[in-house]
This record gives structure tokens, sequence and C-alpha cells, in this order.
């Protein structure tokens, strides 16, 4: 059939979660932004960065687990099948992909190995170039 997809499923594409971008850019506080935005992945991806800055390995771990299951359910509500590309060209799945990159590094830090490698996986799965791109910001 002409203009399917051989290579596997579309990209993921989600909708903007311009409240809590639009929060953050003012500068109030994550915690705030989780209370009022609780399944925002961006938002739980924030709270884990501010943890892990703090040196709270097991608050940057917890924080981060919670974003990546909000990544997951966000994922799955937008039509994911488990697999498939989640660019990080496009700017409203950051949030999934800094949840995974969060939980990846507070699984290294309280040295959960294999955890680690599947994350790693998971996001070059989803976007080669993430990793990079986060460790770029």
């Amino acid at each position: 059939m002409i203009g399917e997809n051989l290579l596997g499923p579309e990209p993921t594409l989600l909708a903007p979660d311009a409240e809590v971008t639009a929060a953050l850019a003012a500068g109030k506080d994550p915690e705030q932004i989780v209370r009022a935005h609780p399944e925002s992945p961006l938002a739980w991806a924030v709270l884990a960065d501010r943890a892990a800055a703090a040196d709270d390995e097991i608050g940057a771990y917890a924080f981060a687990r919670v974003g990546y299951h909000r990544g997951l359910d966000s994922l799955r509500k937008a039509g994911w099948r488990g697999a498939g590309p989640v660019p990080w060209s496009h700017e409203p799945n950051r949030g999934v992909l800094r949840a995974l990159y969060a939980l990846r590094r507070g699984a290294a830090a309280i040295g959960e190995t294999h955890e680690v490698e599947r994350l790693t996986e998971f996001l070059n799965g989803a976007d080669a170039t993430a990793i990079a791109a986060i460790e770029a910001e």
C-alpha cells in the first residue's frame, strides 16, 4: 500500500503540556506545579532534577519513577503500543524523555545496573538523539 510505514510504528507525538511549561518558565515552584498537575511527567522530571542537584539520590529516584509511570500513561493515551519512536524534536515529548533519563540517572546513582541498561535501550529506541540532547541542556 502506498504511503504505508514499512519500518515500524509511526512516531508518538504527545499533546503540549502548556500549563506546566508556562509555570516552569515563570519560575514557579516545581512542587506546586506537581500538586496542580500530578499527571505531568515533565513536572516530575523537574523535581527529580532538583533532588539530584541537591544530592538526594533516593528522592531523585522516587520522583523520576513517578515521572516514568506518568510518562508511560501519556504515551499509551497517545496511542503508543510499547515500542516505536518518541522524537525529542517534538517538544511535548521532552517531558517523558526527561523523566526516562532522570530515572536512568537515579538508577545509576543507587547501583541498579539492569535498570540503567533497560532505560538506555528504551531511550535509544525512542530517539537515539535524546540522551545527548538532555545531557547538552
